[in-house]
């Protein structure tokens, strides 16, 4: 078995070395050139008009919540009337009614909750937020006027 010879360094054509050479060079510049990154920072906001993306719609912080809370409920209200559907099924004596009672009393009670942390909402005091530039001095100190209809007046700090 006879090996292939190796290939000379140069042929016998330079015409056909210097088309080599320049397919070389070519390629190595195409590989040299074929990626660029521009070194000045993205902007960050642009001409074009906002574009909704895929997803849920775009909507307000407080309809975001809502059907947030409104997919969680749902989600709830299934697994709640399918664990009660499969115990009755599985049992086949379980009765509605107690069914109903057993796995309404947690939503029974979620909703209470709910209607007592709404009217808890309005006995909270304000929320006030102050931005001072500079030194500032603030007094929290009170005063209290006792005023009757006669005697004295007295005015304490």
């Amino acid at each position: 078995m006879t090996m292939p010879q190796p290939l000379p360094d140069q042929t016998a054509d330079p015409e056909v070395d210097a088309r080599a050479q320049m397919l070389i060079n070519a390629v190595d510049d195409a590989l040299a050139t074929s990626s660029y990154r521009d070194p000045n920072p993205v902007p960050l906001i642009g001409t074009a008009p906002p574009v909704a993306q895929p997803g849920r719609p775009p909507m307000s912080q407080a309809a975001t919540d809502a059907s947030a809370l409104m997919l969680a409920g749902g989600a709830a209200t299934v697994m709640v009337g399918g664990t009660a559907s499969v115990l009755m099924y599985v049992s086949q004596f379980a009765d509605p009614v107690v069914c109903g009672l057993v796995f309404g009393a947690p939503t029974t009670l979620v909703l209470a909750l709910a209607r007592l942390a709404k009217k808890a909402k309005g006995a909270l005091p304000d929320e006030h937020h102050h931005h001072y530039e500079g030194p500032t001095y603030q007094d929290h100190s009170e005063t209290t006027n006792n005023n009757r209809w006669w005697g004295r007046s007295s005015t304490q700090n």
